[in-house]
């Protein structure tokens, strides 16, 4: 590293906090720069998997955590019209992870704890209100420039800004992949969805025939509220779809009740995958969604982008400590791969089968998964891989 070794972060969201504590506990300085004048508290990610648990402990938010969200042991896949699931039980995991389940929690949770502990850490420095413009390099440095025309230098500017990442755009770098033609309804009220539908877990996956949908639905719980995630039914328009009027016809679909749905919060997005071919170029880095994007089911995108801060802090710490930046290929060489076969490819497939619309090859898939979750023989390697400690396990066998 340079003389100042200071790394820049454009990016305040949990992948870009989270390398900033592990980059303190090198004693690597740096300055974290977000655009918003604050962390952002509209519906985002809210599913933890146990080995992004273990790797919070590390840095001692683990428990604390856990002790703000819901422990999730199962979760399942569900048919809405009968109530038969394929539940799956994370408890076969008790000897890969100290968390065999998964934690329902938002991630405003995380980050709040990171800035609050941040705060304490010497050689951090988090900018709100600071939108970075353009990013740079040379031989020597890359720097980050801000809308007020300021520059910030450092050994490294870290993209970890998102979808629309500035950094990535800066690189020049591919995004390929493709958007889905579906838009995503993210709705959340306070009706206990599980005191009304029996077996249900905070998980859960379910197709449905009912005419408000377009054949699925999905229903996923957090402390004092439940997450739908919603998609506008056949010749509904999106625009229509976020009405409050189709989003009380769908909520009643799934729970028939006298009185109105109370809805506490409404985000739409689009669904994309895509995936850049190298994290790194130069002095200019990329992590988290920034460098890949994919379908929200199965709740690894942030899980993911927070493997890279660990991944990446771990060589940039090695760095600092004389080894040669070479070793950042090996960043992408570890997480490229798992990001495109492990977190893009398995969300591309939850995604499909959940949008089967024939009666028969639902029945199939259902007791495919059935007979999984049924033999803890063949539910542990399933769980290892939907759990992602698969993906890391095989990040860390790349030399």
């Amino acid at each position: 590293m340079r003389a100042n070794g200071q790394v820049v972060i454009v990016g305040a969201g949990p992948v870009g906090l989270v390398l900033a504590r592990l980059l303190a506990d090198a004693a690597i300085p740096t300055v974290v720069l977000e655009a918003e004048a604050a962390i952002a508290d509209e519906l985002r990610a809210s599913t933890f998997h146990p080995p992004t648990l273990d790797m919070l402990d590390t840095i001692g938010l683990g428990a604390r955590l856990v002790e703000a969200g819901l422990q999730t042991p199962t979760w399942q896949v569900r048919r809405h019209a009968d109530g038969e699931a394929a539940v799956f039980d994370l408890a076969v995991l008790k000897d890969d992870t100290a968390h065999p389940y998964r934690l329902q929690c938002e991630q405003i949770v995380l980050s709040r704890l990171l800035v609050a502990d941040l705060a304490t850490r010497p050689g951090v420095t988090l900018r709100f209100g600071a939108r970075v413009t353009e990013v740079g390099q040379d031989a020597d440095a890359a720097w980050a420039t801000l809308d007020s025309g300021e520059r910030l230098a450092g050994s490294y500017v870290v993209g970890c800004d998102g979808a629309r990442s500035v950094v990535r755009r800066a690189l020049g770098l591919p995004f390929e992949g493709k958007t889905y033609p579906e838009t995503m309804i993210l709705a959340t009220t306070r009706f206990d969805f599980a005191a009304a539908m029996p077996g249900l877990s905070n998980v859960n996956y379910i197709w449905t025939d009912h005419p408000a949908f377009s054949g699925n639905f999905s229903l996923l719980r957090v402390p004092g509220r439940w997450r739908t995630s919603l998609y506008p039914a056949p010749g509904e328009t999106v625009e229509e779809a976020q009405t409050p009027a189709a989003i009380e016809r769908k909520l009643q679909a799934i729970v028939p009740r006298d009185g109105p749905y109370e809805v506490l919060e409404m985000r739409a997005y689009r669904i994309h995958q895509r995936i850049v071919p190298d994290y790194r170029s130069g002095r200019l880095i990329l992590a988290g969604d920034a460098a890949h994007l994919n379908s929200p089911s199965g709740g690894m995108g942030m899980n993911g982008g927070i493997h890279d801060a660990f991944n990446l802090a771990a060589k940039l710490r090695e760095i600092a400590e004389g080894a040669d930046d070479a070793v950042l290929d090996r960043y992408t060489r570890q997480r490229q791969p798992v990001a495109a076969e492990q977190i893009l490819g398995q969300a591309d497939g939850n995604r499909e089968r959940m949008r089967e619309r024939d009666p028969a090859a639902r029945r199939r898939i259902l007791d495919g998964l059935r007979g999984i979750a049924e033999d803890p023989v063949r539910a542990l390697p399933y769980l290892r891989r939907t759990s992602m400690i698969d993906g890391l396990r095989a990040a860390e066998a790349v030399s």
